[in-house]
């Protein structure tokens, strides 16, 4: 109760920000009232709305606005900013054909989305950002507000792309780091589409050849006739899909609906918006693949590393055993589990924009969110362990738990058919994850033009966040090794007992009951900024500058647990050492403040060429899941350094910049067999980015992005243990060693046909896309190799209305291994084979589309 009143109290001071936003609408809405309407229809122009429609600003054009990771009111153009930023219209955004939302970041140069897990759940590298996992350094944002206040794992699973969005706006480090939560790594900024005096909207139809059928629409339209200065707009989509990866269930059922009301003010717009996402998406683990050389990968005997899932009816429901009943003979308590629900979202978004600019000089914005919902995840998650027989498996067992010498095995399918001792099997982990999640925060600007050209910037950011978060991690389950796996349930006797090695539906704890196994805490935090910028334009050079400081109060519990028999009944072995939460609970905290800094300048050399170069010093300040494991967290220091070029004329279009992105401070935890290792350690990368179209002749573009990064670990002199590839136990340092799962180059190129004709136009692209070698673990002992793939696509416009769109990803059926064993540290191969994860085989979608 204690802590619900803290978040009440805490989030009461970002409401009063929401209540003074409305306070001000007000008056100026009833200045609004009394102006002519030639004055309505200036303040239109000045409110610069993303209105209903296709987007048809080039988002590669120079003169183009952009209002993420700056104060100006109304944004500033893109030739002018002293930071490289990569958009994309809606239609650019159509044309990538992004299998999920994180795989569509990939259009900012260095960023490398492992979308191969699914719709939801991807690690995100940022080039020259230590993350080793999930997406720590990419903040998601709906109309300048993070989604989250800080990372998590479900950030990506929180959104979904639709016709609700007018664009995307993504920035590298640059300013950002003062503004939002503070993200110096990449900021994807979702712009949503509004209404406008005019009605407009479409509809369309999606068919997919992996079984998906998608209804798509969106409609904007004006409120209490057309020159009232209101407007609204309502669109979504819903889906169905069977998935590349097909589990014999809906690998993908949910949809989403956003709504927005705009209105015009005398001296700017307020917008306010609401979004219902419901989605459930089939979340993919490593699979075997055959690993017979450094990189090279083939796949494995009933398991297409392209197609394959160990989803399947025959595993689909589970019953997960939690909770000990002491007496012998008695059912154990637990969670009854769908794994069809997998990765998705069931969240509620409402929020609002005010922008207000005056003729004496002073501009305001304010930005508020409010989301809740849960983010819950159930699906199959790697042990680490290997492929072997069923007999190797059981013998091995009978070992590990320390059974009676000559039993006799007894194993069979769960569909009462016995099983074969010399079939592959494979252990994998169902766990159902639940976190329900609630945050508020808001996002104040006032300006000042002190003198003419330079302008002053004062605000503060604060968000009041919580999570309560449980995890049944515990049990395993023997499957077939295989696609659409079928579990095994083993049984051994000495003729007199029974020994269960397995319960009814294959599932069992190990013999080495973990902590993490029973997962149960409870967070809150309050995280609030203070920040000030300058702005100089002097002929054309224009100079920025900014500092932040942030505190954060982070509280809460962790449960505590224990080892043990959840039955009292010695021959169920399956749950004799069991890991269950006891009462007993931790009750760690954090606070700490830190600043960042920024300061960049730009030289416009002529009307379509500038050059620029900015130093930043920002911070990452340490999530929830950081405290528990340890409670002196140090706060990461990042400094980005960077020069760039940018350049346009009618043939060609370029983006370059080089960076140096130094780090300290960085934590990290391995769960080895003697224990749980926490490393902190540092980083230094140089590298290149990357954005270049040309366009030679008329109707005929190649676009290139790209990025060359050389990055190191540095700062941990001790040595980490492992297990190398001859076997022996090693020790050494990661100093030197590669950025994890990063790729040293990586590239895309897009040439695209455009063909006017009678009826309309038809439009054909191809793109190229290359992933460089990295390494899945920080001692190299995992090498990934290199890929390729292609996608495809062509575009329809007849008429004024129609529009039909074809596309296809990865058509070549390319292996492209963006994982490997994430639970081992070292080397992962065994036998030839590696539990990794590939990217998804061929699909091609047709969606027809009508516009009104």
């Amino acid at each position: 109760m204690s802590s619900c009143k803290q978040i009440s109290q805490r989030a009461l001071a970002v409401a009063i920000g929401a209540l003074l936003m409305a306070g001000t609408v007000q008056a100026q809405d009833a200045t609004s009232q009394a102006a002519t309407p030639a004055d309505q229809a200036q303040n239109k122009a000045k409110a610069a709305r993303p209105q209903g429609g296709e987007s048809t600003q080039q988002a590669t054009a120079l003169n183009q606005v952009v209002v993420t990771g700056n104060a100006n009111f109304g944004g500033i153009r893109k030739i002018d900013a002293s930071y490289s930023i990569t958009s994309m219209t809606s239609e650019q955004i159509k044309e990538s054909n992004p299998i999920s939302t994180a795989d569509l970041l990939k259009m900012s140069p260095g960023v490398y989305p492992e979308s191969s897990g699914g719709q939801t759940g991807a690690n995100i590298e940022v080039a020259g950002f230590p993350s080793d996992s999930g997406a720590p350094f990419v903040t998601l944002q709906l109309n300048g507000s993070p989604l989250f206040p800080q990372w998590e794992y479900f950030t990506d699973a929180m959104f979904r792309l639709d016709d609700t969005i007018d664009r995307v706006e993504a920035v590298q480090g640059g300013p950002s780091v003062l503004y939002g939560n503070g993200q110096p790594g990449l900021i994807a900024n979702f712009i949503l589409k509004e209404g406008s005096s005019t009605p407009s909207g479409d509809v369309g139809v999606t068919y997919g050849s992996e079984g998906m059928v998608r209804l798509d629409g969106f409609y904007g339209f004006p409120l209490f006739g057309k020159n009232s200065g209101w407007y609204g707009s309502i669109g979504g989509f819903w889906r169905k899909s069977d998935g590349v990866r097909d589990p014999q269930f809906a690998a993908d059922k949910g949809g989403q609906l956003t709504a927005t009301l705009s209105h015009d003010l005398e001296h700017g717009s307020i917008m306010f918006y609401a979004r219902e996402l419901k989605d459930k998406n089939q979340f993919v683990t490593d699979t075997p693949i055959y690993n017979p050389a450094p990189g090279k990968f083939s796949p494995y005997p009933g398991f297409n590393p392209l197609t394959g899932t160990f989803g399947s009816n025959a595993d689909r429901y589970q019953f997960l055993q939690t909770t000990p009943c002491f007496t012998a003979g008695c059912s154990p308590g637990g969670v009854n589990i769908d794994m069809a629900n997998g990765q998705g979202g069931d969240v509620h978004m409402v929020g609002a924009n005010l922008d207000l600019d005056f003729d004496s000089g002073w501009s305001l914005s304010d930005k508020f969110i409010l989301v809740g919902g849960n983010m819950d995840t159930t699906a199959f998650f790697s042990t680490g362990a290997n492929p072997s027989t069923l007999g190797s498996f059981i013998s091995g067992s009978e070992a590990a738990f320390g059974l009676p010498a000559n039993l006799t095995a007894t194993a069979m399918y769960t569909n009462g058919r016995p099983a074969d001792m010399n079939e592959n099997v494979t252990v994998q982990n169902p766990e159902y994850i639940h976190k329900h999640i609630q945050s508020t925060s808001n996002e104040f600007h006032i300006s000042k033009e002190l003198f003419e050209g330079n302008t002053l910037t004062l605000g503060n950011y604060t968000a009041v966040y919580s999570e309560s978060h449980s995890e049944n991690d515990g049990a395993n389950m023997l499957l077939q090794a295989r696609t659409n796996p079928s579990p095994i349930v083993v049984n051994l006797s000495d003729g007199t007992h029974t020994y269960q090695l397995t319960d009814g539906q294959g599932s069992f704890w190990n013999n080495q009951p973990q902590s993490w196994m029973a997962f149960n805490e409870r967070w809150h935090a309050t995280s609030t900024a203070f920040f000030a910028t300058d702005t100089w334009n002097i002929g054309n050079w224009r100079f920025d500058g900014g500092m932040r400081v942030q505190h954060v109060d982070i509280g809460g519990w962790f449960q505590n647990t224990a080892s043990g028999d959840l039955d009292n009944n010695p021959y169920t072995v399956y749950n004799n050492n069991a890991q269950y939460g006891i009462n007993s609970f931790q009750h760690p905290s954090y606070s700490r403040s830190a600043p960042s800094w920024t300061f960049g300048a730009n030289y416009a050399i002529n009307q379509n060429m500038s050059v620029y170069a900015r130093v930043n010093h920002g911070i990452f300040l340490p999530s929830f899941d950081n405290i528990q494991p340890m409670p002196s967290t140090p706060v990461e220091r990042i400094h980005n350094m960077e020069l760039g070029f940018k350049y346009q004329s009618p043939w060609l279009y370029a983006d370059v910049s080089v960076y140096r992105r130094l780090f300290y401070g960085v934590p990290y935890s391995i769960t080895l067999d003697t224990g749980q290792i926490n490393l902190v350690y540092g980083s230094t990368t140089k590298g290149l980015n990357t954005q270049v179209t040309v366009k030679p002749f008329d109707h005929f573009s190649v676009a290139l992005s790209g990025d060359y990064m050389d990055g190191h670990y540095s700062g941990y002199n001790s040595c980490v243990p492992y297990v190398a590839q001859d076997g022996s136990n090693q020790c050494s340092t990661i100093n030197g060693m590669d950025l994890d799962r990063q790729p040293r180059i990586q590239y895309r190129v897009t040439p695209a046909y455009e063909i006017p004709t009678s009826w309309g136009s038809m439009k054909f692209w191809m793109t190229y896309e290359h992933m460089g070698n990295r390494f899945g673990d920080q001692l190299e002992q995992q090498p990934l190799g290199s890929y390729y793939d292609i996608a495809i696509g062509a575009i329809a416009n007849i008429g004024n209305n129609w529009m039909l769109t074809l596309r296809g990803t990865n058509v070549t059926n390319q292996i492209g291994v963006t994982e490997g064993n994430a639970r081992l540290f070292g080397f992962a191969s065994g036998g030839g084979v590696i539990l990794a994860r590939s990217i998804e085989g061929r699909e091609f979608n047709f969606q027809a589309k009508y516009k009104f």
